[in-house]
């Protein structure tokens, strides 16, 4: 199952910069997750400040 990135996305790019496959781009208006590529490690939600990564 892979996370996906909810509204209360602030933009930092901490999910992004701990994403160990790049699967996490720059969105409009948040940031996204690429589902397949999505190894479902957790490490973007162990790192961002206001818990926008959620397990979908």
């Amino acid at each position: 199952m892979a996370y996906g990135i909810s509204d209360a996305c602030i933009q930092c790019g901490a999910c992004a910069d701990a994403c160990p496959v790049g699967a996490i781009s720059e969105g409009d208006g948040k940031y996204v997750i690429d589902a397949e590529a999505c190894l479902d490690c957790g490490a973007c939600a162990d790192t961002c400040p206001v818990g926008a990564p959620e397990q979908q």
